[in-house]
């Protein structure tokens, strides 16, 4: 896997920032952590990682954007019951994406 350029002010050696991220992924987040978040929430939306409410409030499912206009294809093999997990996933995901290397955190 081909690692991209990190944006300005990413650092892949921050796990702490993860951490903060896995403990509280809802609310008032370090300096930091919410820069990393905005540009993970800023990655261009074609193949996206996103979360669509499947059952409301009780079942969430991980989905791709794809086509014109993006729409979201999701992936039935990847359902979460915890928006906190299911959020965890797509952060993992799109550490990934960003750094080229998996989040060994859980």
């Amino acid at each position: 896997m081909t690692v991209r350029q990190l944006p300005p002010g990413i650092d892949a050696t921050r796990l702490d920032l993860a951490r903060e991220f896995r403990a509280r992924p809802f609310g008032a987040h370090s300096g930091d952590l919410q820069h990393l978040l905005n540009v993970m929430r800023g990655l261009p939306i074609a193949n996206k990682h996103v979360l669509v409410m499947t059952e409301p409030h009780r079942q969430w499912t991980l989905a791709e954007m794809t086509g014109q206009p993006p729409l979201p294809r999701l992936l039935s093999n990847q359902v979460f019951h915890s928006l906190e997990e299911a959020e965890w996933h797509v952060f993992k995901l799109r550490w990934r994406e960003l750094t080229g290397a998996p989040l060994e955190i859980d």
